[in-house]
């Protein structure tokens, strides 16, 4: 059986809200120091370009339905011609991320600069939660829990015995850690709230190839199918008028 616990009002004071509060301003502060840290760089236009090419077959995807049929392919056409489509690439000007990185060191040390500024303050933050705060039990779920949960919640506690809706101090700073993304969208703004998940994903690249993504976005329309969504639209919409008017 599952024990229940009467959390003490000085864990709350003292673990619970101080943890919390440390982990909202480390972020803050991470992020004002990343800021400072970035290097002002002129954007590739050949990159700027591309990106924008994507952006235009998407919306033609998306807004496919709403064109007539015959303009839909003469797009397509336009955008995945073999020749001389704008997003045909070539065999062999498919650019290495890793080598462009390598050979930009400018791209080499704002990457290092993210990083940095991600280890350290995580390093730090997790060496004085596990020094101060190791042990304690600062909250409780206020819904059950399969056992799944138990080593998310209770990471730094080996008791079976405590019930798995109680969180320890060592998980509540790893579920502050991935989880305060919508608080920095409203602290810092929706375009500036990057979470350590994202950074960590953003750690494994290398840079950003729109090769792979001129390739995959004319893949994708290469397999769209038109469906006209608007037929005899304007036979419908002056019937729907006549019966307004009537």
């Amino acid at each position: 059986m599952a024990e229940d616990l009467v959390l003490d009002t000085a864990i709350r004071d003292w673990v619970l809200i101080p943890l919390s509060v440390v982990m909202v301003l480390i972020g803050v502060l991470r992020y004002f120091v990343s800021k400072l840290m970035r290097s002002s760089q002129t954007p590739d236009a050949k990159i700027v370009k591309e990106g924008q090419v994507i952006l235009r077959a998407r919306n033609l995807r998306t807004g496919a339905n709403f064109i007539p049929s015959k303009a839909f392919r003469a797009r397509k056409v336009y955008y995945c011609n073999e020749e001389k489509g704008l997003l045909f690439v070539p065999k062999g000007q498919a650019q290495n991320p890793q080598a462009q990185m390598f050979s930009d060191p400018n791209m080499a040390m704002d990457m290092m600069k993210k990083n940095l500024s991600m280890i350290i303050p995580q390093t730090l933050t997790f060496a004085w939660v596990n020094f101060f705060f190791s042990g304690f039990v600062a909250a409780k779920i206020p819904f059950p829990l399969t056992q799944r949960f138990r080593s998310m919640l209770q990471n730094g506690i080996d008791l079976s015995t405590v019930d798995v809706s109680y969180v320890s101090s060592r998980s509540w700073y790893f579920l502050n850690l991935f989880g305060l993304r919508g608080l920095f969208s409203l602290i810092l703004g929706e375009e500036n709230a990057v979470d350590d998940t994202q950074r960590m994903i953003q750690m494994g690249g290398f840079g950003f190839d729109p090769s792979k993504g001129l390739s995959a976005e004319k893949d994708n329309l290469d397999i769209t199918q038109h469906e006209w969504a608007l037929p005899n639209f304007e036979q419908r919409a002056e019937a729907v008028l006549k019966k307004l008017i009537n």
